[in-house]
């Protein structure tokens, strides 16, 4: 049923695929079509066993150091195929590979073995008074080194023991705290599988819905026609007419500025000529005045005589330099230019801009037809799109799903307490083991703390008091229960050991390696006539390379299913939906788009042969030599104002008097007539050269100028004519190709989606996380392991525990008997004459011990 929900959703999402690959083209705009709308997953496939993780590690080290070997592949292939054993040496492998787990395993089942048998015969070897059952001690020189030594010795075995008891405690409890945390986990796994479910429908709906996104697109473009596909065309031509028409609109603001250059001539022409016969009139009147005035009877007295005359001779000065009488006119040009000017140039290159920017909305008007069509058949592609997912039975597969989704979840809510029952059994027999070593432990260390407190060194081994005696017994009892508890503890440490060492290092590593899944992926293994087993089952075809490794890695990246699954193998797309082949009538649709331009204009021939007026209008006729020898002239002889200034300060040479005055007098006239009459002039003179100097400038340029302006309209004018069919074409693929693109994007996104955000099967690695890594290797064999780590350490310190507690206990118990010496006879050699190695029975010295000898007849 998951496999068909599969299938069918990616119909739906890959039924907008088309598998043609686009042509290479400028990229379109870019569309936005959002984001697939997706919820979070609460499952967090991921353990962190906290401080316990360091046992873990250590348990895993260990590991290590029994089983170094590599992963066996092939034997494991080898025993799913049911070929183990077919040759020779396979058997031998496997002792190989398991040699360190069947070494640890056959030493436990020795430690089972022998223990109680040890434990039996030192029982009655003890009650035959062997093995330090008699209660007698031998004194010695080193008896309190050796206490001390058998003490220290007994506490840190005791120690180890204590950790390892600690171990197997903590391990057993975190088994039991994470078995009741699962619950939360797989709720967790059961939502995000819900979710899974129920958010695909919106997730292919949105996929839907957004073709009206690149509809929308698609129409606006289409609405705007003009604007794009006839601004690309004007574009197109605009290198060549927009040049050509500015260059007209230049030359008529040149006529302009030609007419206003030979009015500026005229004019200034005819105030330099007026100017001039009165400014020689004036200049002649002065002189005449001054003459007279030199004349005067004061001019022939002796200081004067010589300034008069200098002043007489420089009179001649006193005229003007410039004949502008003699200039040519500029009157016929200008009547010519004016002729000109009646048409409005300007007007026309306006025209010929308006016409030529009135591109956009001829396309539009002329594609008002094939604009509609194609609207209709985006609308038809729509239509078809949504009648097509309401065919397919999504919710009725979807429902099924869910039902069994739910089913499931309530078989495991069902079965949790059982499984909660069981762990609790569980939990209560391992806490029974920890209590058996706790309970040797704890004789052990009330001997340690009443032997050591109750140890009198000035005590007889006779007389050792209660508290002693007591602390020895304890070690005895904790001896006693060490042999009654060990196999059985070693029977549970072999049994976990093998189990969980096996688990460890054949699932838990090789899974998170992903050796497993290679494993799993060997061509044959799981059905000798399927090449790969899970593409058989899902897509129905073995040859499909669909592996489990694959398929865990693109779900652990929280990849679509369509991807992950390669369900491409198992539909073709374009049966249930072609775009292709709706692209292509959009093409087509678009193909027939047919604009005329020919009613574009650039400039008519009036504006034509009104430039060709003005490049003969005679302006390159004028003497301009004759005007600019002229111009380059200053307007009198001499500086009227430096002759003003001479004459001045000449005049302050004389005596005082009359001809002083009169002198002064003609100088300031001189320098009113300069101020009032040569500034003007001058000004004239400035604006006559401005003109002159660019007609002549401009007038050898027209003719070249008015012929290049021209020949760039026509040449305009006949690519609009000749070649507009052939860049509308082209400029019409590419507007075609824009259009199209919108689409293409959309499937993209569609494939894209599909491939990373459209049912998304995080949940699926999720579910196999949580199984494998989190519950099986995390919280179950982590803890067993660590278990029986803990566990196999205590019972494994039993053995010298139990030797240090046997030697203990002789130096902490009241003894029947002991060594008697003489006050005066300490040689040991010398004792021997009484008998019995040097030492009496107390019976024989009339020495009774009713306290000992009631003890020794309890034990």
């Amino acid at each position: 049923m998951a496999v068909e929900l599969c299938l069918l959703l990616l119909l739906l999402c890959g039924s907008t695929v088309s598998e043609e690959q686009p042509l290479p083209k400028p990229p379109p705009g870019t569309l936005d079509f959002g984001f697939v709308p997706a919820k979070t997953y609460d499952t967090n496939a991921y353990h962190e066993p906290g401080p316990i993780g360091i046992l873990f590690r250590l348990v895993h080290s260990f590991l290590y150091l029994v089983q170094p070997n590599s992963f066996p592949q092939d034997l494991i292939k080898k025993l799913t195929q049911q070929k183990f054993g077919n040759v020779q040496g396979d058997y031998q492998k496997a002792i190989y590979y398991e040699i360190g787990f069947i070494v640890s395993a056959a030493l436990g089942l020795l430690f089972v073995l022998l223990l109680p048998l040890v434990g039996l015969c030192f029982c009655m070897c003890r009650c035959c008074d062997n093995c330090g059952g008699e209660m007698h001690q031998r004194q010695k020189k080193n008896a309190d080194c050796r206490r001390g030594c058998f003490a220290t010795f007994l506490f840190v075995a005791s120690l180890i023991i204590s950790i390892g008891v600690l171990c197997a405690y903590a391990a057993n409890q975190h088994l039991t705290s994470q078995v009741r945390g699962a619950k939360n986990l797989v709720n967790s796994n059961f939502k995000d599988l819900r979710i899974f479910l129920n958010d695909t429908p919106g997730q292919i709906d949105y996929l839907v819905s957004q073709y009206n996104t690149t509809k929308n697109k698609a129409v606006s473009d289409l609405n705007n026609v003009g604007p794009l596909l006839g601004s690309r065309v004007q574009e197109r031509f605009a290198k060549e007419v927009r040049p050509a028409l500015d260059a007209a609109l230049t030359m008529a603001g040149a006529i302009r500025e030609t007419k206003e250059a030979l009015e500026n001539v005229s004019v200034s022409v005819e105030v330099l000529q007026e100017g001039t016969e009165r400014l020689h009139s004036n200049l002649t009147d002065v002189k005449i005045h001054l003459s007279n005035t030199l004349s005067d009877s004061a001019c022939s007295a002796a200081q004067a005589a010589s300034t008069c005359n200098i002043i007489r001779n420089s009179l001649n000065q006193l005229n003007i330099n410039a004949n502008f009488s003699g200039l040519p006119g500029v009157s016929i040009q200008l009547a010519k230019v004016n002729d000109v000017l009646k048409i409005d140039l300007s007007s026309l290159v306006q025209k010929g801009y308006a016409a030529f920017n009135d591109t956009p909305d001829l396309v539009l008007n002329q594609t008002r037809n094939i604009i509609s069509d194609i609207k209709n058949l985006l609308d038809f592609i729509g239509s078809n799109i949504t009648s097509f997912t309401k065919m397919l039975p999504v919710q009725k597969v979807l429902t099924d799903l869910t039902i069994y989704l739910a089913q499931s979840e309530a078989y495991v809510q069902d079965y949790f307490p059982v499984v909660e029952q069981y762990d609790f059994y569980r939990w209560l027999g391992c806490l029974i083991l920890c209590c058996m070593v706790i309970l040797i432990l704890l004789f052990y260390y009330l001997g340690l703390l009443c032997g050591t407190c109750g140890y009198d060194k000035h005590a007889s081994p006779t007389t050792r008091g209660c508290i002693s005696n007591t602390g020895g017994n304890f070690l005895m009892a904790g001896v006693g229960f060490s042999f009654l508890f060990s196999w059985m503890l070693m029977i549970i440490v072999v049994i976990t050991f093998v189990t969980g060492g096996n688990v460890q290092k054949l699932v838990c590593e090789p899974f998170e390696d992903r050796t497993l899944f290679k494993v799993l992926d060997t061509p044959y293994l799981l059905n000798r006539h399927w090449r790969n087993y899970l593409s058989a089952i899902v897509l129905k075809n073995p040859d499909i390379n669909l592996t489990f490794e694959k398929v865990y890695s693109d779900c652990k990246e929280n990849k679509g299913i369509y991807t992950t699954l390669h369900l491409e193998n198992l539909f073709n797309i374009n049966e249930f939906l072609n775009i292709s082949m709706y692209t292509e009538d959009v093409s087509l649709k678009i193909e027939h788009i047919n604009v005329n331009l020919s009613n574009i204009v650039l400039l008519d021939e009036i504006g034509k042969r009104n430039l060709l007026d003005f490049s003969s209008s005679g302006i390159d006729g004028i003497n301009f030599a004759a005007y600019l020898t002229e111009i380059n002239k200053s307007v009198t002889k001499v500086d009227l104002l430096s002759f003003a200034n001479d004459l001045e300060a000449r005049a302050d040479q004389l005596p005082k008097g009359a001809l002083e005055n009169a002198l002064k007098g003609h100088a300031n006239s001189i320098r009113m007539i300069h101020n009032q009459q040569v500034v003007p002039l001058e000004q004239a003179m400035s604006t006559l050269n401005q003109s002159i100097r660019l007609l002549q400038r401009t007038s050898s340029e027209f003719m070249v100028k008015v012929k290049n302006v021209i020949s760039a309209v026509d040449a305009a004018q006949l690519l609009i004519s000749n070649d507009a069919s052939l860049v509308i074409i082209q400029e019409t693929k590419k507007y075609m190709d824009m259009i199209i693109g919108y689409f293409e994007q959309y499937v993209e996104w569609v494939k894209e989606s599909i491939t990373m955000e459209v049912a998304a099967c995080k949940p699926i690695a999720n579910v196999i996380d949580t199984a494998v890594d989190i519950f099986l290797c995390s919280y179950v064999i982590d803890s067993v392991n660590t278990f029986w780590f803990g566990l196999g350490g205590c019972s494994i310190f039993l053995i010298p525990a139990i030797i240090c507690a046997v030697k203990l206990s002789k130096y902490y118990r009241r003894m029947d008997t002991e060594d008697v010496y003489d006050d005066v006879e300490t040689i040991p050699m010398k004792n021997m004459e009484n008998g019995n190695n040097g030492y009496h029975k107390e019976h024989l010295y009339g020495i009774h011990n009713p306290v000992m000898t009631s003890s020794v007849e309890q034990w």
